[in-house]
């Protein structure tokens, strides 16, 4: 730069003498000029290459500084937002604070409740078993009772059965004693029947069965074979064709087949509570001298005479039975169903009732006039009261 500014003062300072006796030095001089210029262009560009290089970092660190100060701006929303966040976790945190202090005062409570529940409960617990097995106790006592009433009833049904016999042969010489009709104790033909009465000159055997033990589910073909061995006497001369096998009560519900038509002569089935009707009916056959000597139709209305009374008697008994079942069933369901303090106000007044069905007095026949005449009373009072009676009820 001093050999450029000098050549440049020289040519300023040049004159007409100087150019004709120094241009050799000014020659020299501006070479040198030139190449201090070359050099300044060349630092100059490089000045400037330096220039753009040091606008374009510049510019890239102006960027970078707006992208940072853009951050800084994001960063400085972010921190603002997460300390409103941080307030408002700070407030719910002291909200749930609250809340957990409160929940647990509330746990301590349930815990305190907790364990008087389980102090009731474990009371209740123990209280239920002494209940349960009070209950068992009881349970176990009425199975025992019903089980000992089971045991009565059949040991009474065995002395029933073990009696039967006697029993029917009381019965048929007190209807025979009521009723004049003669009881055969030695009967005249071959075999010993267990009871046999006479009737216009004919035998009729009455033969009493009853069941060897509890099972009554053979006792129908036991009956059966009895039907069968009653032919011995079906063969003698004067014993009628009709003969009779007396059962107790409380098995004619097992036999299905009451009736027997075994050739040249028929047995039937029947109960003692049929034996009344049953003789009654036979007897009527003394009315007529001869009974060869009656009509058809004679014979057909004392056959359905003998079969209404078999009929009627037999549903009697039907009907007597499912009552006392009934009434049995309804006294067990009272003792068992019935709270302690009433069943035992129950046998109080139990013990007061007392029935006086009419007596029956010996050698006294019932008057039908005296029963119509009751039943039309019946009906004339319940008419009164605006009662209805069953259909067949009213028809009787």
């Amino acid at each position: 730069m001093e050999k450029l500014n000098l050549f440049f003062a020289r040519i300023r300072e040049l004159n007409f003498w100087q150019r004709l006796f120094r241009w050799k030095k000014l020659r020299n001089l501006s070479i040198d000029a030139y190449e201090e210029y070359r050099a300044l262009s060349r630092e100059l560009e490089a000045t400037r290459e330096n220039l753009d290089r040091i606008k374009n970092r510049l510019t890239e660190v102006s960027t970078r500084n707006e992208n940072l100060a853009q951050r800084f701006r994001d960063i400085e929303l972010q921190s603002e937002r997460k300390d409103a966040q941080l307030q408002e976790l700070n407030g719910r945190m002291r909200e749930q604070s609250g809340t957990i202090s409160e929940l647990t005062k509330k746990v301590s409570a349930f815990e305190a409740i907790k364990e008087e529940n389980v102090r009731v409960f474990n009371e209740n617990i123990a209280r239920l078993n002494q209940t349960k097995d009070s209950f068992e106790a009881e349970r176990r006592r009425l199975d025992e009772a019903r089980l000992r009433e089971s045991e009565e009833r059949f040991e009474a049904m065995k002395r029933q059965w073990a009696e039967h016999e006697a029993d029917v042969k009381n019965a048929i010489i007190r209807i025979c004693d009521l009723n004049h009709v003669n009881y055969i104790e030695k009967v005249p033909f071959r075999g010993n029947p267990d009871n046999t009465i006479e009737i216009s000159g004919e035998y009729i055997i009455f033969d009493a069965k009853s069941p060897g033990n509890d099972d009554l589910s053979n006792f129908p073909t036991y009956i059966k074979t009895q039907a069968d061995n009653l032919k011995k006497y079906a063969s003698q001369d004067n014993v009628k064709k009709s003969m009779f096998l007396v059962v107790p009560t409380n098995t004619i519900d097992k036999i299905k087949q009451l009736t027997y038509r075994l050739g040249d002569y028929d047995v039937f089935v029947i109960t003692k509570d049929a034996l009344e009707p049953v003789i009654l009916s036979l007897k009527k056959i003394e009315e007529y001298d001869l009974a060869e000597k009656l009509s058809p139709e004679d014979r057909d209305s004392i056959c359905r005479i003998i079969g209404k009374f078999a009929h009627t008697a037999k549903r009697r008994i039907q009907v007597d039975q499912f009552f006392s079942e009934e009434f049995i069933d309804i006294v067990l369901r009272s003792q068992k169903d019935l709270p302690e303090d009433l069943r035992k106000q129950v046998i109080e007044f139990e013990k007061s009732e007392k029935l006086n069905p009419p007596t029956e007095k010996r050698a006294k026949i019932i008057s039908i006039d005296e029963l119509q005449k009751k039943s039309e009373e019946i009906e004339a009072e319940s008419r009164s009261r605006k009662l209805s009676l069953p259909e067949s009820e009213e028809e009787g």
